[in-house]
């Protein structure tokens, strides 16, 4: 069984299903159920039961079979969550973060920036070039961003993720 408290864990179904699909996922009773008993036992809205499995079984943690009444021909769709394919989802995950960060960390070390002491905007050298280094949306001199800081940042990030 996959635990809910791990960070790791709870911050993926966070981001996948959102606070109320997570509460959904810990109190959902064991076995074969419809979504509206689990709407029932977990008093989360029907809407949010569906779309929280919707997507679990989007992403292969959540089963559904379905059940055809012999008498009505009403069809019973019944389910139940099955993490066991978490683990590759987390790895999956990891890699796409991992290759997003390296190539902000590129982009951050080939080009040279210059920003607004406003805030107002951040320029390639070539936009400041061609606005006189004056900030188009307040006019002040633009100046120089040593974005040293936040490249080092990027590389401890992409570290302390290789590492796990």
């Amino acid at each position: 069984m996959i635990d809910l408290n791990d960070q790791v864990v709870r911050g993926y179904l966070i981001r996948l299903v959102g606070e109320d699909g997570l509460v959904m996922i810990e109190r959902m009773p064991e076995g074969e159920v419809t979504d509206e008993q689990i709407a029932e036992a977990t008093e989360i809205m029907l809407n949010v039961v569906r779309r929280t499995l919707f997507i679990m079984s989007e992403n292969k943690l959540a089963v559904c079979r379905r059940e055809r009444d012999s008498n009505s021909g009403w069809l019973t769709y019944l389910w139940h969550l099955d993490m066991t394919d978490i683990e590759p989802q987390l790895a999956k995950e990891k890699k796409k973060l991992t290759k997003n960060l390296a190539e902000r960390l590129d982009f951050e070390e080939d080009n040279v920036f210059y920003v607004c002491p406003d805030g107002c905007v951040r320029m390639f050298f070539n936009d400041a070039a061609e606005s006189e280094f004056l900030c188009p949306m307040c006019g002040e001199d633009l100046v120089f961003q040593d974005n040293v800081d936040f490249t080092e940042a990027l590389k401890k990030r992409i570290e302390s993720i290789s590492e796990k």
